[in-house]
């Protein structure tokens, strides 16, 4: 059985069912043309507030903006209101996104204060509405992000699966948790099981997904694709490593050095990007995770995060590049 193949989003192809997840702080536009590279079939974009997007906030309107190195790219937006929604899609699509989500799935307090997020999933109706309004505005395909339950009693998944769609998403992603435990936890299998029994659209499947036998059982409970999130942190190769590994191919695991090597350029990106102050401050958000399994690891972290330019940057990772691990 092959399980890594093209993965059509309605009249969309894209070259694997391997994807990014969008993850806020993490998924802009360096590190998406990083997973692309590592073999990612779609990579997508750090949540956009519709709201903010309405009133031009110019932090908003700059996380919109997709580069020409980085397509396939689905650009994800949230909120509570169908017409300001409307709005963020077309703005999406006119930046160049070749996908747009929706997002009706985040557990974080000051997202779901907004009306927006996994509260959505208390109202079903509201997503419909939402959705409706999405997919009237755009001539990309619309699709939703959300999560298996609220809690871990109630599934929520086939409802939320046929409310999509019956409303116009050309697919739906699950992360396989309950909103409750946020990123902890195992997946709940037979809850995502239970969505791809009824689905007529394709399930990209989420949650704790870290090697090649976490995709692979995501796939056997009938998903389409996988979505990789806090696993391509540090690790933007995994995309070909579980393709390879699933296909039946060998895989020659990064070395240290060269891990080094990458995320050095990645710092320089986002330095290119967002200037050097702020670049490198995104880039310590991410540091633990790249220098994982390192010599010393945890005093070069904590030299990196305190360092305040792209020149002490460079000295740090030169070190650690040089270094045998």
């Amino acid at each position: 059985m092959t399980f890594v193949q093209p993965l059509k989003i309605g009249d969309f192809v894209c070259p694997s069912n391997l994807v990014l997840a969008p993850m806020a702080g993490i998924t802009d536009t360096p590190f998406r043309i990083l997973c692309l590279k590592g073999g990612a079939g779609l990579v997508c974009a750090e949540m956009v507030s519709a709201s903010a997007l309405k009133y031009d906030n110019a932090k908003s309107v700059k996380m919109l903006q997709v580069a020409k190195e980085e397509h396939p790219v689905s650009m994800q937006v949230f909120g509570g209101d169908a017409q300001s929604i409307a709005l963020a899609c077309k703005r999406a699509q006119e930046q160049g996104a070749d996908i747009i989500d929706i997002n009706a799935g985040c557990p974080v307090k000051k997202v779901n204060k907004a009306g927006a997020g996994c509260v959505l999933m208390k109202t079903p109706e509201k997503i419909a509405e939402i959705l409706q309004a999405a997919v009237k505005s755009v001539k990309i395909p619309v699709t939703l992000k959300t999560r298996v339950s609220l809690n871990r009693q109630e599934n929520l998944a086939p409802l939320l699966t046929k409310i999509a769609q019956d409303n116009g998403a050309a697919a739906i992603t699950l992360h396989a948790r309950a909103a409750v435990d946020i990123h902890n936890g195992e997946p709940n299998i037979k809850f995502l099981e239970s969505a791809c029994c009824v689905a007529k659209i394709p399930v990209i499947a989420n949650g704790g997904v870290l090697n090649a036998q976490d995709a692979k059982a995501m796939f056997e409970a009938g998903a389409q694709a996988v979505m990789i999130g806090r696993g391509a942190i540090g690790n933007p190769f995994i995309f070909k490593e579980i393709a390879q590994t699933l296909n039946g191919a060998q895989f020659t695991p990064v070395g240290n050095t060269r891990k080094a090597e990458i995320f050095l350029a990645l710092v320089e990106e986002n330095v290119k990007f967002y200037g050097e102050k702020v670049g490198i401050s995104r880039s310590k958000k991410t540091v633990g995770y790249w220098l994982s399994g390192f010599n010393n690891a945890a005093a070069v972290r904590e030299k990196f995060v305190r360092c305040e330019n792209l020149a002490d940057a460079k000295e740090i990772l030169s070190l650690v590049i040089k270094e045998k691990q």
